[in-house]
């Protein structure tokens, strides 16, 4: 199980501010980014336009990242500051 946790204008999109979900061991963030489209539809268009930064376990995920049972993934939109 994973437990993923979405933050600002996402949390919004999904209803949740998190979630825990059951995932196949090992997957590839890709693959995962294909289980939360169809999980929570409403985030596809930030997820296809590469606009949400993804941590795992509070680290940057790169596109070698792998996703495992226990991981905590979180869904940062974009922001700004100054």
């Amino acid at each position: 199980m994973v437990k993923i946790r979405f933050f600002a204008m996402l949390k919004n999109k999904v209803g949740q501010e998190e979630v825990k979900l059951d995932v196949p061991e090992n997957i590839s963030l890709e693959k995962f980014k294909q289980i939360l489209k169809k999980e929570f539809p409403a985030i596809t268009e930030f997820l296809d336009k590469k606009s949400i930064m993804i941590s795992v376990n509070q680290e940057f995920a790169t596109k070698n990242t792998m996703i495992k049972d226990g991981d905590e993934v979180a869904l940062l939109p974009p922001f700004s500051g100054g």
